[in-house]
């Protein structure tokens, strides 16, 4: 999920249905689409010199597109698996469901730096989504209701933010299919946060205190 000069856009998953989208963030319909191949589950995208780079999650392959017009323009291939991915304005940061994020020249696709990720309690795991705002990077941690902040330089949680119970304080629909929560954007002019899950039927605007 990203938020890139006022538009919403959109890497969705599962086999056969993965997709990059420009979506309308009032009606919530595709302004734009590209399907995925079946063979193909997508996961995290970022934009950075307007081109768009999504993941794929075993396929090891990460497909670059054209920002504006959505065509595509080349493929890296990737070691690991593929889940979350955010840049810094230079480089492209990557986790892959452990306690690490990559920081990746966005050119040759050559890993530039290893970050541990840690609280006081040791590594933190499950690292998925990223979004990188004011020099922080915000992480999902995969399964759970929680986004923590992670300092840039070391790796530290400074943060943490508990989302249990989002869909239920704001009376959105329950569907017996709807997973985890699984989706951060971030809008600087509105100093605002777009959050959001698998299979879920609403994305909403979090302001944080």
């Amino acid at each position: 999920l990203i938020w890139h000069n006022n538009q919403l856009f959109e890497g969705t998953g599962l086999n056969g249905e993965s997709k990059l989208m420009l979506t309308d963030l009032t009606s919530g319909k595709a302004l734009k689409k590209i399907n995925l191949p079946y063979s193909y589950f997508g996961e995290g995208i970022t934009i950075l010199n307007n081109k768009i780079y999504q993941l794929t999650w075993r396929e090891h392959k990460v497909f670059v597109y054209d920002a504006t017009t959505f065509k595509k323009e080349k493929e890296f291939d990737w070691t690991f698996d593929g889940w979350g991915l955010t840049t810094n304005g230079t480089q492209l940061i990557i986790s892959t469901g452990g306690s690490n994020l990559y920081f990746v020249n966005p050119e040759t696709f050559n890993i530039e730096k290893t970050l541990g990720v840690s609280d006081n309690n040791g590594y933190v795991g499950n690292l998925n989504e990223l979004e990188w705002v004011d020099g922080k990077i915000y992480a999902n941690i995969y399964m759970t209701n929680f986004i923590v902040q992670i300092n840039a330089n070391t790796g530290a949680v400074e943060g943490k933010i508990d989302f249990t119970d989002l869909l239920q304080k704001t009376n959105t629909p329950i569907y017996e299919n709807m997973d985890v929560l699984n989706g951060i954007a971030y809008d600087a002019s509105k100093k605002a946060f777009y959050i959001t899950g698998k299979k879920w039927p609403a994305l909403f605007e979090i302001k944080l205190n």
